[in-house]
């Protein structure tokens, strides 16, 4: 951030209070509103800057893990279908492979956030605003860059070629199922294959040897090498900006991540998350209150830092170390929102019988 901004904290407690009310209509004065936030696991943000937000709303926010962004849907699907009042007032994490089972399911409530009106209209996939656009990012393969020179085997760049004999048994993906960015991979091999040829190469890649794994902690923390260097897969599906974690939070200093990405036309997919207000929420005002909160200059400048992700709001400045390390791929793949929602259960219907029968 510039030094002729405020002092970093200054300014957040300056931004929130500007939008702060007060406590939320019902609260008990001195009190502050107990607030549920259903999350991925993946989800984090700075201690001061949710403090600041807590003392200036006269709020506790209390975040609850779900797992995976798949598999916290389908919790909060359950809770749903099963009546009464939600676990949870607010849900973080939904993404755009998602987006619609959550919609169809009615779980979340709208919400005009004034802040809408900054974000761009390509991060705005749901005109009822149900489910608002928080931060993006790009899922893609990641690999270790020290085994492939070590073995000297190109890298491959095409998903075509990840068939290929000699890429046998090295990529680790996920169950698209129950982690997002499984799903989003699927949805990027289907893009580049066609409706009438994707199941045709999962079929390759099945007999060349991919692992699957449930979420993607497991995958990127337990069988990718390029982590930890213990994992026996030197590919995993993961994020465009991986590696810069891998630079930025490296135990010892180093001049380039050990890990990068491929990002080759039609081997990405550019993944959108949203935050909503669940239907029955018990603190609706807090939970609006929470909305503004995710769309704040405050929270979208924590975000890159944070959770390895871009904010949607053009005026979050982004820090230095995290756009030096990321490279964005030019072409990432993508499928009509409306072809996603009438085929994507049986797409993974098919890959699961498929992959996993």
């Amino acid at each position: 951030m510039s030094n002729k901004l405020l002092p970093f904290s200054l300014a957040i407690a300056m931004l929130l209070a500007a939008c702060a009310p007060g406590s939320a209509p019902g609260a008990v004065p001195g009190e502050p509103t107990a607030l549920t936030v259903m999350t991925h696991d993946s989800f984090s943000v700075s201690e001061e800057v949710i403090a600041v937000f807590e003392s200036a709303n006269n709020i506790k926010v209390n975040f609850v893990k779900g797992g995976d962004a798949g598999a916290t849907l389908n919790r909060l699907i359950l809770e749903s279908l099963s009546g009464g009042t939600p676990s949870a007032d607010v849900f973080f994490g939904l993404d755009n492979t998602f987006l619609s089972r959550a919609l169809e399911q009615d779980l979340l409530e709208s919400y005009d956030a004034p802040l809408l009106a900054q974000i761009p209209a390509e991060f705005k996939l749901d005109p009822e605003n149900r489910a608002l656009p928080v931060d993006y990012g790009d899922v893609c393969i990641n690999y270790d860059k020290a085994w492939f020179a070590e073995k000297a085997i190109p890298l491959p760049d095409s998903l075509a070629e990840l068939a290929d004999p000699q890429y046998a048994g090295l990529l680790a993906v996920e169950n698209p199922s129950t982690s997002s960015p499984g799903l989003a991979f699927m949805l990027a091999s289907i893009a580049e294959f066609g409706e009438d040829g994707w199941l045709d190469w999962w079929q390759k890649m099945k007999e060349n040897g991919v692992v699957v794994t449930s979420d993607w902690e497991t995958a990127y923390y337990t069988n990718f090498s390029g982590s930890s260097g213990r994992g026996a897969q030197p590919m995993v599906v993961s994020y465009a900006s991986s590696p810069a974690a891998e630079l930025i939070y490296a135990e010892t200093e180093l001049r380039e991540p050990p890990t990068a990405s491929l990002i080759d036309a039609g081997m990405c997919w550019r993944q959108i998350e949203f935050a909503g207000i669940l239907k029955g929420a018990r603190n609706r005002a807090a939970a609006e209150k929470f909305i503004d909160f995710l769309l704040s200059q405050p929270f979208q400048e924590d975000v890159p830092m944070q959770m390895f992700v871009f904010p949607v709001l053009p005026a979050a400045v982004i820090p230095e170390a995290f756009q030096v390390s990321v490279v964005k791929p030019q072409a990432p793949a993508g499928l009509a929102p409306d072809l996603i929602a009438a085929q994507r259960d049986s797409w993974i219907n098919d890959w699961t019988s498929l992959m996993l029968d």
